[in-house]
């Protein structure tokens, strides 16, 4: 069952996501100012509304006028002798123009000249004239001779409202450019900081973690924050902020038309909108946390199956794979579907809530008598509210998911396992004597002691082995001279200096591994003999490739692109022999001054046992060699030969004088030479 995120847990995700947003912060910071430039011309847009649907309703008044205008004027003229044609004229003049002037054209001339000034247009109001400045002077009047509103007047608000709309427009196109390149690139920037975490970890982190589990964190949390946060994060600065131009120019309008119950109508209605948005989203992150961790089981069924596909085959196992797969995968969907199920319930209740209140608010206005004009010019920013309301509700749930791959993703992101470098460590420049192991003792967290009060000395030039039954310690010991490892006792000393003193990088420069496995990435063949020499030339690739007795198989045609054939997944199209040989080549291109090999040869046929031992005597040549042995047959003329059971050494020397002691090596000896 998923824990309950408190708000300050939350927070602190936040606070936790600002320093990879921080370094793209002016760009942010565009998208957010052209957010409020989105607002705030939305909001100087709907202002415009009365005052253009004042004219609307004026002029759509004016036939229903005409008959009872027609009949003051015959009353007029009936009533009265004027002395001249033009005493009459100017009594009818003062029937269609009235001299008094209507209160409502009045604010909206004052508001008009107000906007001009504001946006610097090229006009002025003057009484109920306007005088464009622009290209040349026109002088128009607000009403025409017949007393209906000039349409130049009513070209100027469209003019005007059309300005807005576009500063509106391009705002909002820059807003979410900026935004979710921001949001991309975040998520970019966190998805390699978890993989470089998660390649600093120690060696044994791998060995408790599921493999699965971790391509799940760095692959599908980070896709779901990159699809919420970059599809998102523009209209998280957006919304919020049109919302508000919306209400604030209801609550305008309201006041200016004196209409007060629509605004304790608004105030009632904004919670009852936010109110289900709130209580689902808890619900929301809690399922989409728990579907987080069932994708990731899915990966991690899938990594075991395909990794050990030839088991899977050998045993005639699909079917059940494919059983216990569609059961993860089963699992993840209802969990996906209860989220979705929850998600999609936030917006039909929104909008009824939305409906309700704008029915009663039709219903409010009637009863007070007001006109259609003045109900739309407050139903017009309602209905401009829906859209942003309605992302609104996307953007919750998507932030919810958002927060549970976050939470996810910082778990990771916690772990520290890293063998940790000392301030002062030192560069190992040269190796000039020789390798000791000072009773050594090693034993993983809270399992038993592997080695116990090792010591052996390995001078410079020589070639130790190390040999004894599986689970004795050999691989251990070489895992501490490379450093995978920290020793729980004694140290390991490299021309008399602790292996701890040293800088990682100039230890691990120092040592060359060949091991049983070797392990080859899906890149081409020179690539892969290169790898751990970042300058080194083709020239140096094939020198190499030559002395590990690879040059020949590379270019014999069974591979047709030559060095730069793909080697497919973990060498796929590779033998074995090759894919040793290359990692032969590789080590001798790196020229190490110590070498570690884990027996490379115990796995193959005769003949290619042969090449691959005659690539090794090259890379041994004036080196100084660590032998894991299996092969006896391999490490006969061994400086050195150390004899290992559990944990502790029992016998060490040349394989004549441990055959002499007719002691443990003597026994297995006879053991893989069948004697007796």
């Amino acid at each position: 069952m998923s824990k309950k995120i408190s708000v300050a847990e939350t927070w602190a995700i936040y606070k936790r996501l600002y320093p990879f947003i921080k370094p793209y912060r002016v760009r942010l910071t565009i998208g957010i100012l052209c957010g409020l430039i989105v607002g705030g011309s939305l909001f100087s847009s709907l202002l415009l509304l009365p005052d253009m649907l004042l004219i609307v309703d004026q002029d759509s008044g004016k036939k229903s006028k005409t008959s009872i205008t027609a009949e003051k004027i015959v009353q007029e003229l009936s009533a009265k002798q004027y002395k001249s044609k033009e005493e009459a004229q100017a009594a009818v003049q003062e029937i269609l123009q009235p001299k008094d002037d209507d209160p409502k054209l009045t604010g909206a001339l004052k508001k008009l000249e107000k906007t001009a000034k504001t946006l610097h247009l090229p006009l002025r109001v003057e009484g109920r004239i306007i005088t464009f400045t622009w290209p040349k002077e026109i002088k128009v009047n607000v009403l025409n001779p017949y007393g209906r509103i000039a349409w130049q007047f009513f070209a100027i608000y469209v003019v005007i409202f059309l300005l807005f709309w576009l500063l509106k427009n391009f705002a909002y196109y820059l807003n979410h450019y900026y935004t979710r390149w921001v949001g991309a690139k975040v998520v970019a920037d966190m998805r390699t900081a978890i993989f470089s975490k998660l390649l600093n970890q120690y060696v044994g982190f791998y060995g408790r973690q599921d493999i699965g589990q971790l391509i799940s964190r760095c692959t599908n949390d980070t896709s779901a924050i990159e699809s919420s946060v970059s599809e998102t994060i523009a209209d998280a600065t957006r919304c919020p902020l049109e919302i508000i131009a919306c209400f604030s120019a209801v609550v305008c309008i309201s006041l200016q038309q004196n209409n007060l119950g629509l605004v304790l109508l608004l105030l009632l209605g904004v919670p009852l909108c936010i109110f289900p948005v709130v209580v689902i989203a808890r619900k929301i992150r809690k399922l989409y946390r728990k579907a987080f961790n069932n994708i990731a089981g899915i990966y991690s069924r899938m990594h075991e199956t395909f990794t050990g596909i030839f088991i899977v085959k050998a045993n005639y196992m699909e079917k059940k794979e494919t059983e216990k797969f569609e059961t993860a995968n089963d699992k993840y969907f209802r969990t996906c579907a209860k989220a979705l199920s929850r998600q999609l319930l936030m917006h039909p209740l929104m909008e009824m809530v939305a409906v309700t209140l704008s029915l009663l608010f039709l219903t409010y206005s009637y009863s007070k008598g007001g006109n259609i004009t003045e109900m739309f010019a407050v139903l017009g920013p309602i209905v401009l509210a829906y859209r942003p309301i309605k992302d609104l509700t996307r953007i919750v749930s998507h932030l919810q998911r958002s927060m549970a791959a976050a939470e996810r993703y910082f778990e990771i992101m916690d772990i520290d396992t890293a063998l940790i470098e000392k301030k002062d460590a030192v560069e190992l420049k040269e190796f000039n004597n020789g390798i000791e192991f000072k009773n050594v003792r090693f034993g993983y967290e809270g399992g038993h002691e592997i080695l116990k009060g090792v010591s052996f000395t390995i001078p410079k030039g020589s070639m130790v082995a190390v040999v004894g039954e599986t689970g004795s310690g050999k691989t251990t010991i070489a895992n501490l001279l490379a450093r995978f490892y920290d020793t729980t006792g004694g140290s390991v000393l490299i021309d008399g200096v602790n292996v701890q003193d040293y800088t990682i990088e100039s230890l691990r420069k120092n040592i060359g591994i060949v091991t049983q496995d070797p392990t080859l990435f899906n890149e081409s063949i020179a690539d892969n003999i290169a790898y751990g020499s970042d300058n080194a030339t083709r020239e140096d690739v094939i020198n190499a490739a030559k002395l590990a007795n690879a040059h020949s198989f590379i270019v014999s045609g069974g591979h047709p692109e030559g060095y730069d054939e793909e080697v497919g997944e973990k060498g796929f199209k590779l033998s074995g022999g090759e894919k040793q040989r290359v990692a032969i080549a590789r080590a001798i291109l790196k020229n190490p001054p110590i070498l570690i090999l884990d027996e490379a040869t115990s796995a193959l046929d005769t003949v290619t046992e042969k090449l691959v031992q005659d690539a090794l005597n090259n890379v041994m040549t004036n080196r100084t060699v660590f032998a894991i042995a299996h092969r006896l047959s391999t490490i006969r003329s061994a400086n050195q030969i150390i004899v290992l059971n559990k944990g502790e050494i029992v016998e060490m020397g040349t394989h004549d004088e441990l055959l002499a002691l007719n002691g443990r090596y003597k026994k297995l000896h006879d053991t893989q030479f069948q004697q007796g």
